[in-house]
């Protein structure tokens, strides 16, 4: 059967619950590039260790935004200042829905006057472009602005036809590296600047970028220079022990980092706005396709969004400016917030949990993968108090090798996110598992965890992209 849009899915399927449950699709795919160029553990160690190179071409979205209006469009949409935001720099957009719900986050580049370009998972493109086509400006016009969208590969019949690719050098080797590419040492840029630089003759924008937790750059530039520049690169690093990251090590990076990479578009309920938008939204879209795995189940779609205290995004929230969601942003500032936090899970629960896969005289957990445990678009685990009590939400696990560690990235109550706060961590889904392809019949398990900081990594948390607002706390 087929659907015209999102809200046509929805209504089908017995609504938003049942519809994400029983998806048939799994975590977010990262096509394109290799597995593994040597081994995800030696890739791991690598980001902490020399150097990487992260191929980023393909797996998002790019929705370049023009026109008079564009920089009031965006800034109407974004609980983050636009004070002194200017060609040249970026930041961490983050919008919110009419309820103060997280839509999700993605870079936003100012590129030149008048032009943007957001790069990160459809969502906010999704938002951002609905409102640009069907919205009005404070005195009833309609915005003056123009979208061109650059689809990530697992959206288009040529996977490899994107218009820039995308990479980033990032460890502790990351400048040397730069230094002999470019035949002299890289700017000095602040966090989130960006300047041109020319690497193999080719000309190309570089973003100061710290994804890995050292100093680095992101670079993108035109699809068809991309092949040349990663040679040069990679020759350079040669001396300097970079390594490529494939696809399986890639999305383990944040466990290390702290980034949550996928909170639930909180686009399947709300009031007749919201229902104007599914019925926009397409019935294949990202939305439309997304799949909610994991031990933490409610029967109401709500329970399963996030305001931006939870993700850590409460110093990017500024009412100094009209955007939508303001209003209930300044009532949920005024509450106690969840708090994000990175879970260590005990290791003894987590070999007891692996060592239930061998034989057959009991019933096995859920399989962990490695490094990545993540099996759909939106995970979310219960996590829970020593006597059996909800406290919050895991929504990433995997391990670090350079850790030796099976980590979650969760948001809990206040009450207990103190580091060195013993709580329990809920795996596999209930009742032997839910529709999904990815979902093995499996038994529920409870592993112990110890609550830490996030970042996780102390290297991380004491230089973290020098300049940014993990480090000092100031928004950029």
């Amino acid at each position: 059967m087929s659907f015209k849009n999102l809200e046509e899915r929805m209504k089908a399927a017995g609504g938003a619950v049942k519809l994400l449950r029983d998806s048939q699709s799994g975590p977010n795919p990262y096509p394109v590039k290799l597995p593994e160029y040597t081994n995800w553990r030696d890739e791991q160690w690598a980001w902490q260790n020399t150097a990487v190179v992260f191929n980023q071409s393909y797996h998002m979205t790019d929705l370049y935004v023009s026109g008079p209006d564009a920089f009031a469009l965006l800034e109407s949409l974004g609980i983050n200042s636009f004070k002194g935001f200017t060609p040249g720099k970026a930041k961490q957009y983050v919008p919110v829905s009419w309820d103060g719900f997280v839509i999700g986050d993605v870079v936003l580049c100012y590129l030149e006057k008048d032009h943007f370009n957001l790069i990160g998972r459809p969502p906010v493109h999704n938002w951002v472009q609905y409102h640009g086509e069907t919205g009005t400006k404070p005195d009833g016009s309609k915005w003056n602005v123009t979208f061109e969208r650059d689809e990530r590969s697992a959206s288009r019949p040529n996977p490899v036809a994107r218009k820039t690719y995308r990479y980033q050098v990032q460890g502790p080797n990351a400048m040397k590296v730069m230094t002999k590419v470019l035949g002299k040492a890289p700017p000095e840029l602040k966090f989130f600047n960006m300047c041109d630089m020319e690497i193999a003759g080719k000309k190309l924008t570089a973003l100061r970028h710290g994804m890995a937790g050292q100093p680095g750059f992101e670079l993108f530039g035109p699809a068809a220079d991309g092949q040349a520049v990663l040679d040069a690169i990679v020759e350079a690093g040669k001396e300097f022990g970079l390594r490529l990251v494939g696809s399986r090590a890639y999305s383990s990076n944040t466990l290390e980092s702290g980034w949550i990479p996928s909170p639930m578009a909180p686009v399947y309920s709300g009031d007749e706005r919201m229902k104007k938008y599914r019925e926009w939204l397409p019935a294949n879209g990202f939305e439309g396709n997304a799949s909610l795995g994991g031990s933490y189940v409610s029967g109401n779609i709500d329970d399963h969004y996030t305001t931006p205290y939870d993700l850590g995004y409460g110093l990017f929230v500024k009412f100094d400016h009209d955007f939508i969601g303001r209003a209930a942003l300044e009532k949920i500032a005024a509450k106690a917030h969840r708090v994000k936090v990175t879970l260590e899970l005990n290791d003894e629960d987590v070999v007891r949990t692996i060592a239930s896969q061998y034989g057959k005289e009991h019933e096995r957990a859920k399989y962990f993968d490695f490094p990545s445990a993540v099996y759909s678009m939106y995970p979310q685990d219960a996590v829970l108090s020593k006597d059996g009590k909800q406290v919050g939400v895991s929504t990433w696990v995997g391990y670090s090798s350079n850790e030796r560690k099976q980590l979650t990235l969760a948001y809990l109550e206040p009450e207990f996110a103190k580091p060195g706060t013993e709580v329990v961590f809920v795996w596999g889904e209930p009742d032997g598992g839910s529709k999904k392809p990815t979902v093995e019949s499996h038994k529920q398990v409870q592993i112990r965890a110890i609550v830490c900081p996030v970042p996780y990594v102390a290297a991380v948390r004491t230089s973290y992209a020098e300049g940014s607002w993990r480090e000092t706390g100031k928004v950029v």
